[in-house]
Protein backbone atom coordinates (compact mmCIF):
# COMPACT_ATOMS: atom_id res chain seq x y z
CA UNK A 1 0.00 0.00 0.00
CA UNK A 2 1.54 3.36 -0.96
CA UNK A 3 2.48 5.89 1.69
CA UNK A 4 1.29 9.50 1.36
CA UNK A 5 3.64 12.36 2.31
CA UNK A 6 3.34 16.16 1.98
CA UNK A 7 5.99 17.69 -0.31
CA UNK A 8 7.53 19.71 2.53
CA UNK A 9 8.22 16.45 4.36
CA UNK A 10 9.79 15.02 1.20
CA UNK A 11 12.19 17.96 0.94
CA UNK A 12 13.41 17.29 4.45
CA UNK A 13 13.34 13.48 4.28
CA UNK A 14 14.72 12.32 0.92
CA UNK A 15 16.94 9.62 2.40
CA UNK A 16 14.21 8.33 4.72
CA UNK A 17 11.77 8.06 1.81
CA UNK A 18 14.40 6.45 -0.42
CA UNK A 19 15.19 3.89 2.30
CA UNK A 20 11.46 3.17 2.71
CA UNK A 21 11.01 2.60 -1.03
CA UNK A 22 13.94 0.20 -1.15
CA UNK A 23 13.10 -1.63 2.07
CA UNK A 24 9.39 -2.21 1.39
CA UNK A 25 9.26 -2.02 -2.44
CA UNK A 26 6.30 0.32 -2.10
CA UNK A 27 5.79 3.75 -3.68
CA UNK A 28 5.49 6.93 -1.65
CA UNK A 29 2.84 9.36 -2.88
CA UNK A 30 3.92 12.99 -2.50
CA UNK A 31 1.10 15.49 -2.02
CA UNK A 32 1.03 19.17 -2.85
CA UNK A 33 -1.58 21.38 -1.21
CA UNK A 34 -3.29 18.25 0.12
CA UNK A 35 -3.64 16.55 -3.28
CA UNK A 36 -1.65 13.68 -4.76
CA UNK A 37 1.05 15.10 -7.01
CA UNK A 38 3.79 12.52 -7.72
CA UNK A 39 4.82 9.00 -6.78
CA UNK A 40 8.36 8.00 -5.82
CA UNK A 41 9.43 4.38 -6.06
CA UNK A 42 12.41 2.06 -6.06
CA UNK A 43 13.91 2.08 -9.58
CA UNK A 44 13.91 -1.74 -9.65
CA UNK A 45 10.13 -1.79 -9.14
CA UNK A 46 9.67 0.99 -11.72
CA UNK A 47 11.64 -1.01 -14.30
CA UNK A 48 9.61 -4.14 -13.53
CA UNK A 49 6.33 -2.25 -13.94
CA UNK A 50 7.54 -0.63 -17.16
CA UNK A 51 8.69 -4.00 -18.50
CA UNK A 52 5.35 -5.61 -17.70
CA UNK A 53 3.50 -2.72 -19.35
CA UNK A 54 5.66 -3.06 -22.47
CA UNK A 55 5.05 -6.82 -22.58
CA UNK A 56 1.28 -6.31 -22.28
CA UNK A 57 1.42 -3.81 -25.15
CA UNK A 58 3.33 -6.29 -27.32
CA UNK A 59 0.86 -9.06 -26.50
CA UNK A 60 -2.06 -6.80 -27.38
CA UNK A 61 -0.41 -6.00 -30.72
CA UNK A 62 0.14 -9.72 -31.33
CA UNK A 63 -3.53 -10.44 -30.55
CA UNK A 64 -4.57 -7.80 -33.11
CA UNK A 65 -2.26 -9.36 -35.71
CA UNK A 66 -3.74 -12.79 -35.06
CA UNK A 67 -7.27 -11.39 -35.40
CA UNK A 68 -6.25 -9.90 -38.77
CA UNK A 69 -4.67 -13.18 -39.89
CA UNK A 70 -1.16 -11.72 -39.80
CA UNK A 71 0.78 -14.73 -38.53
CA UNK A 72 2.87 -17.66 -39.74
CA UNK A 73 1.99 -21.31 -39.39
CA UNK A 74 4.47 -23.57 -37.63
CA UNK A 75 5.61 -24.94 -40.99
CA UNK A 76 6.10 -21.43 -42.43
CA UNK A 77 8.11 -20.42 -39.39
CA UNK A 78 10.27 -23.55 -39.61
CA UNK A 79 11.01 -22.78 -43.28
CA UNK A 80 11.97 -19.18 -42.45
CA UNK A 81 14.24 -20.34 -39.64
CA UNK A 82 15.85 -22.96 -41.88
CA UNK A 83 16.60 -20.26 -44.48
CA UNK A 84 17.94 -17.92 -41.83
CA UNK A 85 20.35 -20.48 -40.40
CA UNK A 86 21.47 -21.69 -43.83
CA UNK A 87 22.43 -18.10 -44.72
CA UNK A 88 24.18 -17.44 -41.38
Amino acid sequence: MPVVKEITEFKNSYYIISDFCHKYNEPVIITKNGESDIAVMNIKIYEEITGIRNLVNLLEEADKDIEKGNYLTEEEMDNKLDLLFKNA
